[in-house]
């Protein structure tokens, strides 16, 4: 069953339930993994699952606070993303070193931003446009497009996930 998420108007429920249902299919298709997988990476392999992870948590934030807030990110969430997402050649910034824990303790920091910024709004405010220099976006596209960006990166979590385990 899908029932929304309770609180607020049942459409912006409906689309809470949805990301939160991505999250949990990423968290099953992590569930068990090996510590050593988190920064392991083969020569085929352009990313981490840290990496990914991280990647995750700071496109989320931003969909959030710039497109969504319109404003910087709040301090406690700025504490827990302190890497650009891309480095000076434009590739995901490579995180390395932090242990899977530390990912989902930062992807809950932000899930519970984005959480507690959507159960608050009028039906009217989640389909209200937000008037950027380059597009127009609402927050309701937004969820829909954070539901599409994670499951996209789940498949590359899922295969580097079976690389590592191949190999071992």
């Amino acid at each position: 069953m899908f029932e929304p998420v309770p609180n607020c108007p049942p459409l912006v429920g409906s689309w809470l339930r949805a990301i939160e249902d991505t999250r949990d299919l990423t968290r099953e298709v992590l569930d068990g993994i090996s510590s050593d997988a988190v920064d392991w990476r083969d020569a085929c392999s352009v990313h981490t699952i840290g990496t990914l992870l991280y990647h995750i948590a700071v496109i989320e934030a931003d969909w959030l606070y710039a497109e969504v807030l319109e404003r910087d990110f709040a301090p406690e969430i700025a504490a827990v993303l302190p890497y650009d997402v891309r480095d000076k050649q434009g590739n995901l910034t490579h995180v390395e070193g932090e242990s899977l824990e530390a990912h989902w303790a930062r992807l809950n920091a932000v899930r519970q931003a984005l959480m507690n910024t959507f159960r608050s709004m009028t039906l009217e405010d989640f389909q209200r446009a937000r008037i950027l220099p380059e597009y127009e976006v609402t927050p309701e596209w937004v969820l829909h497009h954070l539901c599409q960006h994670e499951a996209e990166h789940r498949s590359e979590l899922i295969t580097l996930r079976a690389h590592f385990e191949r190999r071992s």
